[in-house]
């Protein structure tokens, strides 16, 4: 009888042992920041979203951004058929300054429809992307339209 008291009695003192180390890791962890670092990638997808879906000033600033970048590309577009238009009564002067202009505006025109297209592909902006505008600009196209 005395044996078996004597073993319940060891068998309880390593339970409480164990949990007595266990609530010191605990308490270690966040004393000495552990549990910041063994939590992190929990809060960092959290922290993600939060910045991104939970934010309206984000949404809001992404759909501007894209429109702004397709106005962009028309803009230039419309700037080039000007430009092109003026050529052809222009002097032989002037047709190089159009030339140079246009030659820019197409560079521009360009830039714009790569990084529309660039932002586009992101997967934390193209939710947010209208859906009236299209998913890709082409680079070769000679007019965009920014509406579907």
């Amino acid at each position: 009888m005395w044996g078996v008291r004597e073993g319940a009695r060891l068998g309880a003192w390593a339970v409480a042992g164990v949990i007595g180390l266990a609530v010191l890791y605990v308490i270690g962890a966040f004393a000495f920041g552990g549990a910041a670092w063994i939590t992190a990638p929990f809060r960092g997808e959290t922290e993600e979203r939060n910045n991104t879906v939970g934010s309206g000033e984000f949404r809001q600033t992404t759909y501007e951004e894209f429109f702004d970048l397709c106005e962009a590309v028309q803009n230039a577009e419309g700037t080039i058929q000007v430009l092109q238009e003026e050529r052809k009564a222009a002097t032989e002067t002037r047709m190089t300054q159009i030339d140079q202009s246009i030659a820019a505006l197409k560079a521009s025109r360009i830039e714009s429809v790569n990084d529309y297209n660039s932002k586009a592909a992101q997967e934390h902006r193209a939710p947010f992307r209208d859906k009236d505008l299209p998913y890709r600009l082409d680079a070769a196209a000679e007019r965009t339209t920014c509406t579907n």
